[in-house]
């Protein structure tokens, strides 16, 4: 190949927009860049130190969080002759960042160990250490930013990969399935554990609810949703229990009265109104949430005295970089639907009694749980967000999948199990092992990169596939740190391997 061919193409690149011209003394990197620059370690690592001259030894670069908080989660740092830290890392142009960008007031940041900067000479007041980028690339800017652009700057670099991709490496796909599924059948087992526990202690209905919010909580939010579905007895209107937690016969006569409308708009004005997030002011920018909101409060300040022994902290809650569709507010909405829909366990035993073909599941499980269009909700996403332009249903078959495999199957598996109905939990088990796989996280992402090397074929095996790799992030990667340390996950696959020779 030819010197200008070479020429034309990196000179295609840059017009085509696939990568930046930057220049040392003229242009601040985007922050995508630094961000590059930290996950592949481009500095020398041997002369980091922060802005008050302490030596810094990255042991570990951490791992790129592409979601709310922190861009790096669990790395591995040495200050000085110190002890190494785990903790993350927060990376911005300038120091100044760490107070503009809210980090200072935000508690997903208090893990931050350290503050890595594009340029500056001061630490934010009451910050983390700060390291600066500029004094310490192992290449020149302009060099890095067309490094960005080629085929190594996105991948996972090898030397961050766990200790046991290697053995994995050395299994084949049907192995590495086997090894999984075993893994999300423990899963399984746990979870059913976990009901049948609480079961013994509230009844099976109320272990179903108490999961079936701590599902609906996601990962930032299921604490505070799973003690909202603790207080069920005090907000459930349906079964007559009055603020103080005493049975109703005047609450049971006014629910049974009512419409089913304002029955759910009751249950929500509860459910809202203990959350904490129930907004104490009119948007006076949009009209109908502001409609909404009165409706609301006509019905919580009445419950509200009696209820406010349990009305949880707002600080409970995380809703910082959290996705509008996750919001706990519309969350609680499909909540109350289901309160005054009936017995949530009937429905779900409904559901499982008949056999049902490999691709209706989902479909049918959807119907079971469906919930009629909310004349606010099926517009909205949260108190305060602008209407949609189109309709949307507050359950989807993504949302489906994630209360199959963490809840309706574990509860109905040992349900079964306790009946003893050997015929129904094996279908059961049939069901969770070939459920269709749920949408990905950035967990599934970096375990299929940290311990299967980047795997394409275990992201679309199934949600019991997702299940078992998330066990094992759960019972090994969990339990150490970045650099794997006194991790035993590789030699029990070197052992699983070969066993299988």
């Amino acid at each position: 190949m030819s010197g200008d061919q070479e020429s034309f193409y990196s000179e295609f690149r840059v017009r085509g927009g696939v990568v930046l011209v930057l220049h040392e003394d003229h242009d601040s990197p985007p922050e995508k860049l630094l961000q590059a620059i930290w996950l592949h370690q481009r500095v020398l690592r041997d002369q980091l130190r922060t802005l008050d001259g302490q030596p810094i030894r990255v042991l570990h670069p951490g791992f790129h969080n592409l979601e709310g908080g922190p861009d790096f989660r669990g790395a591995l740092v040495q200050f000085d002759d110190e002890p190494a830290k785990t903790g993350d890392i927060e990376i911005d142009l300038r120091s100044s960042g760490w107070h503009a960008h809210g980090h200072d007031r935000n508690p997903a940041f208090r893990g931050v160990i350290l503050h890595v900067i594009w340029e500056g000479d001061r630490r934010a007041v009451d910050g983390p250490p700060v390291l600066v980028l500029r004094r310490v690339l192992d290449a020149p800017l302009g060099e890095l930013s067309l490094w960005l652009g080629g085929e190594t700057a996105p991948g996972f670099p090898e030397e961050q990969r766990g200790h046991c991709c290697v053995p994995m490496r050395r299994l084949n796909n049907e192995q590495v399935l086997e090894l999984l599924s075993q893994a999300a059948h423990v899963r399984l087992r746990g979870k059913a554990a976990q009901f049948q526990a609480r079961a013994r202690q509230a009844g099976w209905e109320q272990a179903l609810w108490e999961g079936v919010f701590r599902a609906l909580g996601y990962k930032n939010n299921s604490w505070p949703m799973q003690r909202l579905g603790e207080l069920r007895p005090r907000w459930d209107l349906k079964a007559g229990v009055s603020v103080d937690g005493s049975v109703s016969a005047a609450a049971t006569t006014e629910i049974r009265d009512s419409t089913e409308r304002i029955s759910v708009l009751q249950v929500q004005a509860r459910l809202l109104g203990l959350s904490g997030l129930l907004p104490a002011d009119l948007t006076r920018t949009e009209p109908g949430s502001d409609d909404y909101l009165r409706c609301v409060w006509d019905h919580w300040w009445r419950d509200r005295d009696g209820l406010s022994d349990i009305i949880l902290p707002k600080t409970t809650w995380r809703l910082h970089g959290l996705r509008p569709a996750n919001h706990p507010q519309r969350r609680l909405a499909l909540a109350a639907a289901w309160a005054v829909g009936g017995s949530l366990g009937v429905r779900l035993e409904q559901w499982c009694s008949r056999e049902i073909s490999p691709g209706a599941r989902v479909g049918a499980l959807l119907e079971a749980l469906r919930v009629d269009p909310d004349v606010f909700w099926s517009w909205h996403w949260t108190l305060n967000s602008p209407r949609f332009p189109r309709e949307q249903p507050l359950l989807g078959a993504t949302r489906v999948t994630d209360l199959a495999v963490n809840v309706v199957l574990p509860w109905l598996w040992i349900r079964a199990a306790e009946g003893k109905n050997q015929v129904l939990q094996q279908r059961l088990g049939e069901y969770y092992f070939n459920w269709p796989a749920a949408q990905d996280n950035s967990v599934l992402r970096l375990a299929r990169q940290r311990l299967l090397g980047g795997a394409p074929g275990c992201a679309s095996a199934g949600a019991a596939t997702q299940q078992g790799l998330i066990q094992i992030v759960r019972d090994f990667c969990d339990h150490s740190n970045a650099n794997c340390e006194n991790c035993k996950m590789p030699d029990l696959v070197q052992d699983f391997c070969a066993r299988r020779i």
